[in-house]
């Protein structure tokens, strides 16, 4: 009887294990901030995961902005979970019932990003093109938004520094591997429902 518990619990131990493989967990380390961050440490994120490449039917995905969550699902089932980072004060995500409408890999803002001089030099940071006049000799550099899925008018979900709040202009940041995953399972047409 001493052996058949040891056996038991390094059963179960290899069937946790196997299971826990198949699950892309995507861990963010504090690491060194990112630029534009004002200096603060990125937290670790502990949310996000993929278990959907074995799975089928059709996507969909729901964005919870008061948990900061998107959820991707298959034919119903909960395929995978990312954190997020939605529109700050002001600037806030809209909610409804939407459908990816555009998929840009290599998307830049038309409206953010910074405004630099022939050599790449930065002359004003952080600026949106609509209010902030470009200086003279200036040419402004759209912000990067990588594997960008457009939901409604400019707002989209796609890689983005998440400080651990509300922080964007109104998109939805994800870590890169999470908006790389979601990117590869939705077509244009996949319903997202963006909800308080």
């Amino acid at each position: 009887m001493k052996r058949l518990i040891p056996n038991c619990f390094a059963a179960i131990l290899v069937a946790l294990a196997v299971s826990a493989t198949s699950c892309v967990y995507v861990p963010m380390p504090p690491g060194m901030p990112l630029p534009g961050s004002g200096g603060v440490r990125r937290p670790v994120d502990t949310v996000s995961y993929w278990n959907g490449d074995g799975m089928s039917g059709q996507p969909t995905i729901r964005i919870s902005l008061s948990a900061q969550r998107a959820y991707f699902y298959k034919g119903g089932r909960l395929a995978g979970v990312s954190a997020i980072s939605s529109g700050r004060e002001g600037l806030d995500t809209v909610t409804g019932h939407f459908h990816i409408i555009q998929k840009d890999k290599n998307h830049q803002s038309s409206l953010f990003g910074d405004y630099v001089d022939a050599n790449g030099n930065v002359i004003k940071k952080d600026i949106d093109t609509s209010k902030d006049p470009k200086p003279p000799g200036a040419i402004f550099d759209g912000a990067r938004m990588p594997y960008f899925m457009r939901i409604v008018g400019g707002t989209g979900m796609h890689e983005g520094y998440l400080p651990g709040y509300p922080a964007s202009h109104g998109c939805i940041r994800m870590p890169g591997a999470m908006a790389e995953v979601f990117f590869r399972n939705v077509t244009e047409g996949t319903p997202v429902t963006i909800e308080q």
